[in-house]
């Protein structure tokens, strides 16, 4: 079991990538200290580490605010998200294990699986499925140091990726494009694996500027 700051650490990431805290809202030390039955030193740790990563924006007058982008500072971090991606499929091309390949051959199914069952609908749960299979891309590129740059960048923008699966098209589209990249992956092709994670990742200008608007008013 980790130290209480790292505890804490992991509750906050966990409830931000399951949508439980949103960008803007805010997080008051006292409340936390409540919360985790703890005092008020791992808390103000806890939130001076998540800050420094980027998650959060630590308030003037204690508490912090989940990271809460405007269109450039979006745009600039989703341009990075997407290289890193990028970077990890054309890896995972070159290093793929057989292990490796079960479990992303499984992971696309699970994409396939919601897609035939559920549709469009339901597309909190689609997004379980596609954090699942972008990890297992991050670790088939067996580059430890990359794949935790990738969960921390990714994590600034969480809200986003789930939301983008309401517009209608998207977990079709979001689906077919998993089986494209992981058949590339298992073919090494790490240079077309590369490209087509890339796309993939990226937003259009006009996806984004809607995502941030409709995300201000929640």
């Amino acid at each position: 079991m980790g130290s209480q700051t790292e505890q804490i650490v992991d509750n906050i990431v966990r409830e931000i990538e399951q949508g439980l805290l949103m960008p803007g809202d805010v997080l008051e030390e006292k409340a936390l200290v409540g919360k985790f039955g703890v005092s008020r030193t791992p808390v103000r740790e806890a939130l001076l580490q998540l800050d420094a990563l980027g998650i959060l924006r630590r308030k003037a007058r204690g508490g912090a605010e989940v990271f809460k982008p405007n269109l450039e500072e979006f745009l600039a971090i989703l341009e990075v998200n997407a290289k890193l991606e990028g970077h990890a499929a054309g890896l995972a091309a070159r290093r793929l294990s057989a292990e490796d390949g079960r479990a992303l051959e499984q992971a696309v199914r699970d994409c396939d699986g919601h897609l035939a069952e559920h549709g469009e609908t339901e597309p909190d749960r689609y997004y379980l499925a596609n954090l699942n299979f972008h990890r297992l891309v991050a670790i088939s590129s067996h580059n430890p140091v990359l794949l935790e740059t990738i969960k921390i960048n990714a994590r600034k923008l969480m809200a986003y990726y789930r939301a983008r699966y309401r517009y209608k098209g998207s977990i079709p589209k979001s689906a077919l494009e998993h089986r494209k990249i992981a058949e590339l992956i298992m073919d090494r092709d790490p240079t077309a694996a590369e490209e087509m994670m890339v796309t993939h990742v990226m937003f259009d200008s006009v996806t984004a500027m809607d995502l941030i608007a409709v995300l201000s008013r929640t």
